[in-house]
């Protein structure tokens, strides 16, 4: 956006932006705010400059807030000046043959007509429009009068304004005004603010929130989302009637501010854009925005008391959250982010014609009142690329990275020409703050409390695992919360190509966990060690479980031929896409090319898919199958009968229901775990009473939390001193009795829960 300082007052440019011509008037200076609806020189000053410029297609009046105005509200005013264009130019409205056929001594009277209508046009539509009207009924009356010689002059002159009238009648202003004309006076603009209604955008941003809620919504939510006491946004959820897409409203605090606060910001961003951090410090990006924003804060104080504007220390800190968020940081991103009922954001091309669209929780696909600019999109870009060390160009189009600010945590894909025709586009997956746990996913009934305690027992007994499902599944989410069930003791090592695994929550709960980041399949040429390298690399680090962020390319062959040669002892999962066992199958074999022999080293699939209603307008995430895969086939596992399901989602009760296999004892994994266990070899009850105890427990978790009404005891520090105390326990009664049975165990398990309740206060 082309800033006003240093320009004329009233002076205006057009700028090329995303596809459209923008036409910014300056109005920094001006000692009153802008607006098409109060002034009729700002409507005549604008018009004056479509004149020039009939190809505009959105208005902005720049000052310490600039005044958007969209493609419908600039519209009014372009056919306005169409047909004032078209009368003067082409209808020659003030010429003599057009107003007089020869009788002159009307001229006069008729040319000051049309020339007082052609100027109020420009300045008040409406009132040339009722004066028009009038002027028509007067010339009728006029006409009765005349005779015989002057008629014919005279009829001709009616017929032009008749016509000029019927010009105006087919504009959209003016058909946009009808419902509002009952009560109109002369000189009256109350209806132009029904009909011009700006957006308002601060100046130190680009990116535009449409502020009016639509016409014939109704609100069916509103709630406000923080990042701390001094960053607070409303969201309004609005439905139209015809419409299948809710509309997701924002308003930050930004589009809030008193003037005063503006200029500030703007003052203070103008200071602030000459020390952008330098390339080496995004490296570290929570320590400089903690850097800038006391820097920020210092600036702002310094900044009012030279204006003589009183700042309390609320206003202080909120404007330097808003000046860090719109100079180092991610802008309106970043406020979405906040918003925990969000999990995917998209941003398509081109970026500043197309809103923002998000995925809620609630209510799925929804179109925001968001429409970033291109210079947001490009800056954010910028900034995606220092943050990640990768390249996005022509010759790299395609840029996966995270964003972590504090809590925050995404994934960024971002696509860009060629492969994107018309511009960057982005997709965003808003992790949750902490990770999820299998009771929280119990909780969203995604799995059942006997999925949980077989999952729990398959990770104790150090399996393969390959959690498989469609995009938007809850992939990454579920082995995220696999990894809670690892006892904290086990070394953990991580391989992600795009940093989505929530590491640093576990390092908090004291877990022995390492990261290496490798290079993302989709780059072929970087600094960064190959997925592949990273996994064989892996191996030289010890006696470790290994998590794969996801399985996409020829990393596959390197993790293969470690679990095939036994050289991983521990649990080893990762996530894949596939939405069947046969379909992570396939693209093991088939798109990865592994050994078909190879992926019996695969013990467990889980598959996730989205389960949809029967209208289509919603879905919900669920674990559909988990299946053991066995080792007696050669060529084909389908044809073979190489994959048994252990538990299958039953659509009818919406849950998943244990096979029989799995009830009866026939699975060669679970037996495989048991063979090495004391006490469970050949025992399939006392087994079976170990997964209906790791069930228990974790429904407890779920019935206490409803109970006392705290989710917290869900959360991820809660479940893993949860699972620490169960393993405790189990490990006491092992030495006392020999088997840690169900009967023993949970009693024990459930008073430490009750006095951990007590202890915590958490009732």
């Amino acid at each position: 956006m082309p800033q006003s300082q240093g320009k004329a007052l009233y002076s205006y440019e057009v700028k090329r932006e995303g596809g459209e011509d923008i036409l910014y008037m300056n109005y920094l200076g001006a000692p009153f705010v802008p607006s098409l609806a109060d002034s009729p020189e700002v409507m005549e000053r604008t018009i004056n400059a479509l004149i020039k410029n009939p190809n505009i297609s959105r208005i902005i009046f720049a000052q310490q807030k600039n005044y958007n105005y969209d493609f419908k509200e600039t519209t009014f005013l372009l056919e306005i000046t169409h047909l004032y264009t078209y009368l003067l130019k082409q209808e020659k409205i003030l010429s003599r043959e057009k107003l007089s056929l020869g009788q002159d001594q009307f001229f006069s009277k008729k040319y000051n007509e049309m020339f007082s209508f052609l100027n109020m046009l420009k300045r008040d539509p409406l009132a040339s429009y009722f004066e028009l009207r009038k002027i028509i009924i007067q010339e009728r009356i006029f006409l009765e009068k005349l005779g015989a010689d002057y008629r014919s002059d005279q009829e001709n002159y009616i017929g032009l304004l008749e016509k000029i009238l019927k010009m105006m009648e087919k504009t959209s202003l003016i058909q946009e005004a009808i419902p509002y004309m009952d009560d109109y006076r002369k000189g009256d603009r109350e209806i132009y603010n029904s009909l011009f209604k700006p957006d308002v955008i601060p100046n130190f941003t680009f990116t535009r929130l449409v502020s009016d809620l639509p016409k014939d919504s109704e609100i069916i939510d509103q709630y406000k989302i923080s990042n701390n006491e001094y960053d607070i946004s409303l969201v309004t959820i609005l439905k139209k009637e015809d419409e299948s897409k809710v509309l997701y409203h924002l308003v930050p605090p930004e589009n809030i501010l008193s003037e005063d606060q503006h200029m500030l910001l703007n003052l203070a961003r103008g200071v602030l854009i000459e020390h952008q951090p330098k390339a080496e410090e995004f490296t570290d990006t929570e320590r400089t925005r903690r850097v800038f924003f006391n820097v920020s804060k210092d600036l702002l104080q310094d900044l009012a008391q030279t204006k003589g504007i009183k700042l309390s220390y609320s206003d202080l800190n909120k404007l330097a959250t808003i000046l860090v968020r719109h100079t180092i940081g991610f802008g309106v991103l970043e406020i979405l982010l906040q918003d925990k009922n969000l999990q995917d954001i998209s941003l398509n091309a081109p970026i500043s014609v197309i809103p923002v669209f998000v995925r809620h929780q609630e209510y799925d696909e929804c179109l925001t009142n968001i429409l970033p600019s291109q210079e947001d999109v490009n800056s954010w870009a910028a900034k995606f690329r220092l943050v990640s060390g990768r390249p996005l160009d022509e010759a790299n189009p395609i840029l996966d990275t995270q964003l972590e600010i504090g809590k925050i945590r995404a994934r960024i894909a971002i696509i860009q020409r060629p492969l994107s025709p018309d511009g960057l586009a982005y997709a965003i997956r808003r992790h949750r703050e902490e990770p999820w746990t299998l009771p929280l996913f119990m909780q969203n009934r995604m799995i059942n409390s006997l999925a949980a305690g077989l999952l729990s027992f398959l990770i104790d007994g150090s399996r393969t695992l390959l959690v498989a499902g469609t995009r938007s599944s809850g992939k990454t989410s579920l082995l995220g919360s696999l990894m809670l069930e690892i006892i904290p003791k086990y070394r953990i090592i991580v391989i992600e190509d795009t940093l989505e695994l929530p590491i640093e929550s576990l390092r908090n709960l004291k877990y022995d966990i390492l990261r290496m980041k490798v290079r993302s399949a989709l780059l072929k040429t970087t600094t960064e060690v190959s997925a592949d390298d990273g996994i064989r690399t892996s191996l030289r680090l010890g006696d470790s479980c290994l998590i794969i962020g996801e399985v996409r390319s020829v990393e596959a062959q390197a993790l293969y031929e470690a679990m095939r040669i036994g050289a991983l002892a521990n649990v080893v999962a990762g996530t894949i896409h596939g939405a069947s066992p046969y379909g992570v199958f396939d693209r093991v074999v088939n798109d990865l090319k592994v050994p078909a022999t190879s992926f019996k080293a695969t013990d467990i699939i889980v598959v996730c898919n989205p389960i949809k209603t029967p209208d289509g307008l919603h879905s919900f995430k669920r674990v559909v199958r988990i299946s053991e895969v066995r080792k007696h086939w050669k060529q084909d596992p389908l044809e073979e009968k190489g994959f048994v399901d252990l538990m299958k989602y039953n659509v009818e009760k919406d849950e998943l229901e244990a096979t029989d296999d799995l009830i009866n004892g026939d699975s060669e994994i679970i037996k495989d775990v048991a063979a090495s266990v004391k006490g469970w070899a050949g025992d399939w009850d006392a087994v079976w009473d170990n997964i209906l105890l790791r069930a228990k427990i974790k429904d407890e978790l779920v019935k206490t939390a409803e109970k006392i009404k705290n989710p917290d005891i869900l959360e991820a520090e809660f479940s893993t001193s949860a699972n620490q105390a169960f393993h405790r326990i189990s490990d006491e009664i092992r030495r006392e009795v020999g088997l840690p049975t169900s009967e023993k165990v949970f009693p024990e398990w459930q008073k430490w829960l009750n006095e951990e309740i007590k202890e915590r206060k958490l009732v």
